[in-house]
């Protein structure tokens, strides 16, 4: 039985409430990212399309966070749909001088939905003619079509980080409830829910050249991040560079059993809003196989972060912006 496996963004600093709930809350102002993801666009029927967002605002009184994410995912021009959406909370503790840990919850609903008439079954393959009969009528399937293609169910998920000034780690766990989201009937006592999704990530935040509230500083930040979810796995390891209104970054990624991808990153932030854009490049069997390779993956992410404007720069300078989340901001 095939296990069903969630969207991972190489983006991932662009897109953090997707990754761990705990996230929640780590700006002054308000925050949305908007996300887009094309995998192996040159894969017969386009592969995979998957479209995100994410709204978070911190409330510093009651030191948390509230937020609320979006995802839709696309597979095969439409032929499978997958729907998330999750309000999230996280709240902040300070344990020592200048460490704190953040808890994060999460609470939503995956919806999913087939397209019958898209799909193509053995039985409509004739060895000679194709998909039609000799007398050109296209060959009718015999499968029978399950009585549900749409399906909705409720999921839950919870996180952890601990960070300081210079050092961040994190722990989370999707799919708490290995919610079923199978449109067909399947044998009760086989496991078919949404295996739980765990995400450890951690990284270090070097200053190259320090900012003040009218010019952005200069860092890099090592991370990596590691991927569990039923049989599948990855490790993404990488740096992250920010010098004045750009950034950039390399990534691999490696999945359990094999070399997966190179990750580029370039981008450009202004004001208030950063924009950036990566091109996931294929180094897996699969660039090489006799279907002419993946076509790469093309993503592009926007932040709209009203921390930068120009009201907050001097609070934030002054504040509490002694963290190790500026590339995440």
């Amino acid at each position: 039985l095939a296990q069903a496996q969630d969207p991972v963004f190489s983006q991932f600093y662009a897109a953090p409430l997707q990754f761990n709930p705990a996230f929640a809350g780590t700006t002054l102002a308000p925050r949305i990212n908007l996300n887009y993801r094309n995998q192996w666009m040159a894969v017969d029927q386009q592969g995979y399309q998957t479209f995100a967002a994410s709204y978070e605002q911190s409330i510093e009184r009651l030191n948390s966070g509230f937020g609320i994410t979006i995802m839709a995912d696309d597979a095969a021009s439409g032929t499978y749909k997958t729907n998330f959406v999750n309000l999230v909370y996280g709240y902040k503790l300070r344990i020592q001088d200048d460490w704190h840990i953040k808890f994060g919850m999460e609470a939503g609903l995956i919806q999913t939905a087939l397209d019958w008439d898209r799909l193509v079954f053995g039985d409509q393959i004739d060895p000679i003619s194709g998909f039609n009969d000799p007398s050109g009528n296209p060959i009718l399937s015999q499968e029978q079509q399950p009585v549900n293609l749409n399906n909705t169910v409720f999921d839950v998920g919870a996180g952890i980080l601990v960070y300081n000034n210079n050092f961040y780690a994190g722990l989370s766990v999707k799919h708490l409830n290995t919610p079923d989201q199978n449109l067909l009937n399947v044998n009760e006592n086989l496991n078919v829910g949404l295996p739980m999704r765990i995400t450890v990530q951690s990284g270090v935040e070097i200053t190259l050249e320090r900012g003040n509230n009218r010019e952005e500083g200069s860092f890099i930040s090592p991370n990596i991040m590691l991927i569990r979810q039923g049989d599948f796995g990855q490790i993404n390891a990488g740096a992250y560079l920010s010098f004045g209104k750009f950034f950039g970054g390399m990534w691999y990624r490696h999945a359990w059993s094999n070399p997966d991808a190179g990750i580029g990153l370039v981008g450009f932030k202004q004001g208030i809003l950063r924009i950036g854009y990566s091109y996931d490049f294929t180094i897996s069997s699969l660039q090489s196989s006799p279907a002419g390779g993946t076509g790469g993956t093309h993503e592009v992410s926007i932040t709209i972060n009203l921390d930068d404007s120009r009201s907050l720069k001097r609070k934030q300078y002054k504040s509490r912006y002694q963290d190790c989340f500026k590339m995440f901001r």
